[in-house]
């Protein structure tokens, strides 16, 4: 075929006669990929028939820096090769949604050649049953080695005026509510929901959205556009025409406009469509993390998924605590005695409170305790003006680490460090050996990272190359002292947990703290197992009884659910690291329904996504990994809804004994949110639950084999 090929394009044969086609293991699926008149790579994609992604074409404007000017690499090709093969096999994970993976796909290899330049460049496809992956590879040779990108020029020629589910893009941030509108009318919404980020706002440019994107189309596709194992490279984002439909990949730069310094010899992230005429077949796509590296640690017995409580709640009511210990702000790190400082207000990290979130963890078999706030620097956070902000090693004077971990120890409660940087990243890698020494030394075998700040030091953005080295560095770097990790504000998640399952979960969108400025609208749970999901687990923050803020003095915030939707997000919102983050005491006062975060499972055999619309409603029941138990949670938005829950994913012949843990007649997310009732019934594989959520509401349900 090689031979062929190049006969082929010697002899001046049209881009027609060397297009190739790859149909999905099932058939329902069609790439079709050939060089357009001016020899540009061009790629379509169908699905049973109708179109997904009309031609689009693909390539690179770089810069050498020898030459100073760019130049576009990305037509007047001709093909040197074209390969196909096919591939399946199955994976264990180390942790997940499911304990067996299936790795089917068809692939297309294709070699290109400038004949101008006589730069080359390859294109990877691979077509699953439930979607698209493909990547550039830049392979070594003369007359390329260094040079910079000034733009991907990948496009994904959209077929129609399709549903979207977006947020606005930018450089620095992914904490914005999800927009629900029309393509056509992204561009014109764009400030005025950028208004609502309420936050710090990033200086980028007026483009369209971030990635993963959420579209339905008329005909009844779902299409899901994304990327996978972003290594190296910077985050994508999606510029839109607004008439077309049209839409283009925008890299995040760095302070000096560069989108990407590479090296011949490496690949670009998997550019991934994952589409399917029903919702469900969306959420239970394995494309993005069947496109990641296999795992790279050798020993993953370390690897424990868990759930907590912790000192971070109480911070946000606003009636609570603080995280800093004096409210001075002369304090330069390294050289002030806080022992010479009185403490103002209450802080939240002293060793007398967190011991009583160790008593409360003890006694209801919780894994762990977060303590945020316990180290010198949250005085000040101006991370773009100072380079040292915080102490890794250097607890306030009311934290004793000793005490604490002695303490934990006997109540078999393990802690989970806290290292916020406010975006100083230099000077945490600087201070990470010494920062990771001092946890293994002090029994923390976790750590929740935080990267709040507009702009990173200098101007590196949040989702530049450089950043996304640093998050991908701090997760294997942990790994070596075999820490986990739950990293905030960073990058959104491309399935990089295969690789580094010691990357337990992220943040990475907007989460429950925003329901303390009543910034969750009810649709955001609905809509984010679609969007921001996709890429890999969510630190949620799930778990919050009491939803009146105002019971706590200054804040008038309302949590926009309803007690038991709390309950269902333990189930919907995929994470091995799960939050109880309630207060303790709101749990003491519904032990009942405290039940539920106790009993349900963080790591799964397998995963069934029983009814799902974006937007407006998600079903899922999953099977915990190694036991005979399932758990099941289901989530509506602003509207009551009756979900329809299919058991048939339970062994026949057995009977069951289900907790059902659902709204009250008089439950709705802001009048009622706690009317709650708890029941309990026989079940088999043949019975069909009907159950009714409130508005804002939803259900969870534990079941056993009798």
């Amino acid at each position: 075929m090689k031979k062929l090929i190049a006969l082929l394009g010697w002899l001046g044969m049209s881009a027609a006669a060397l297009a190739q086609t790859l149909t999905s293991p099932n058939g329902n699926l069609q790439m079709d990929f050939h060089l357009s008149a001016d020899r540009t790579p061009v790629y379509s994609l169908t699905y049973k028939g109708k179109e997904v992604i009309k031609e689009s074409r693909m390539g690179f404007r770089l810069r050498l820096a020898a030459e100073g000017s760019s130049y576009e690499l990305n037509r007047d090709f001709r093909v040197l090769e074209t390969r196909q093969d096919s591939a399946d096999t199955t994976w264990e994970t180390v942790w997940g949604q499911s304990r067996l993976v299936r790795d089917h796909h068809k692939e297309l290899f294709v070699a290109l050649e400038q004949e101008k330049t006589g730069r080359r460049l390859n294109i990877r496809f691979r077509l699953f049953d439930d979607g698209l992956g493909f990547r550039y590879e830049f392979p070594v040779q003369k007359r390329l080695r260094h040079f910079m990108l000034d733009e991907e020029l990948t496009e994904c020629q959209l077929a129609g005026d399709h549903k979207a589910f977006w947020i606005p893009a930018d450089y620095d941030t992914n904490e914005f509510p999800i927009s629900t509108s029309k393509l056509s009318e992204v561009l014109r919404l764009i400030d005025e929901v950028r208004k609502e980020r309420l936050v710090c706002k990033s200086p980028t440019p007026n483009l369209a959205v971030q990635t993963p994107l959420m579209l339905k189309s008329d005909d009844g596709l779902y299409i899901n556009i994304h990327e996978a194992a972003l290594v190296n490279y910077a985050a994508m984002h999606l510029n839109l025409d607004a008439q077309t439909f049209l839409m283009s990949t925008h890299l995040t730069p760095d302070k000096n406009g560069v989108k990407g310094y590479i090296q011949t010899g490496s690949t670009t992230p998997w550019r991934t469509v994952i589409v399917s005429d029903d919702a469900r077949d969306i959420l239970a796509s394995n494309l993005i993390i069947n496109l990641n590296e296999p795992c790279k640690i050798a020993d993953t017995s370390w690897i424990k998924p868990m759930k907590f409580v912790g000192v971070w709640w109480e911070y946000f009511t606003r009636g609570g605590s603080t995280w800093s210990y004096t409210n001075q702000l002369d304090i330069t790190i390294g050289q002030t005695d806080y022992s010479q400082l009185k403490p103002h207000g209450h802080h939240g990290a002293n060793t007398a409170h967190v011991k009583e979130y160790i008593d409360f963890a003890a006694r209801h078999g919780i894994d762990a305790v977060l303590v945020e706030g316990w180290n010198e620097g949250w005085e000040d956070g101006s991370a773009y003006v100072k380079e040292v902000i915080y102490s890794f090693t250097k607890a306030y004077p009311d934290f004793d680490v000793e005490e604490i971990q002695r303490y934990a120890a006997s109540k078999g409660v393990k802690i989970i460090m806290h290292h916020e940087t406010s975006s100083s990243v230099a000077e945490y890698e600087r201070q990470l050996p010494e920062a990771f020494s001092f946890m293994k030394q002090h029994g923390y075998d976790a750590v929740k990272t935080g990267y709040v700040g507009g702009i990173i030091p200098r101007s590196e953005h949040h989702d530049g190359q450089w950043m996304v080295n640093h998050y991908n560095y701090v997760a294997e770097e942990a790994a070596k002292y075999q820490i986990m990790v739950d990293s905030h504000e960073a990058v959104r998640p491309t399935g990089m947990y295969r690789t580094y399952p010691n990357w337990m979960a992220q943040e990475s969108a907007r989460g429950t703290e925003f329901e303390s400025f009543n910034g969750i609208r009810q649709d955001h749970q609905t809509i984010l197992p679609f969007t921001r999901l996709m890429g890999g687990p969510m630190d949620y923050t799930p778990g919050i009884f009491e939803g009146d803020l105002s019971v706590y003095g200054k804040n008038k915030a309302k949590v926009g659910t309803t007690l038991v939707k709390q309950l269902a997000l333990y189930v919907t919102m995929y994470s091995p690291m799960q939050m109880a983050a309630d207060l303790y005491q709101n749990y003491e006062k519904y032990p009942d329904a405290f039940q539920f975060i106790k009993d349900v499972a963080v790591d799964w055999d397998n995963t069934y996504i029983l009814e799902a619309e974006p937007g407006d409603y998600v079903t899922i029941a999953r099977k915990a990994r190694g036991k005979n138990e399932w758990y099941v949670g289901g989530i509506t938005d602003e509207n009551s809804h009756e979900a329809v829950i299919d058991l048939s994913f339970l062994p026949a012949g057995k009977k069951y004994q289900a907790t059902i843990y659902a709204d009250g007649k008089k439950a709705h997310w802001s009048t009622n949110p706690k009317d709650y009732v708890i029941s309990s019934r026989k079940v088999t594989s043949k019975t069909v639950l009907k159950q009714r959520l409130a508005a804002g509401g939803g259900v969870a349900i534990s079941i056993r084999e009798l």
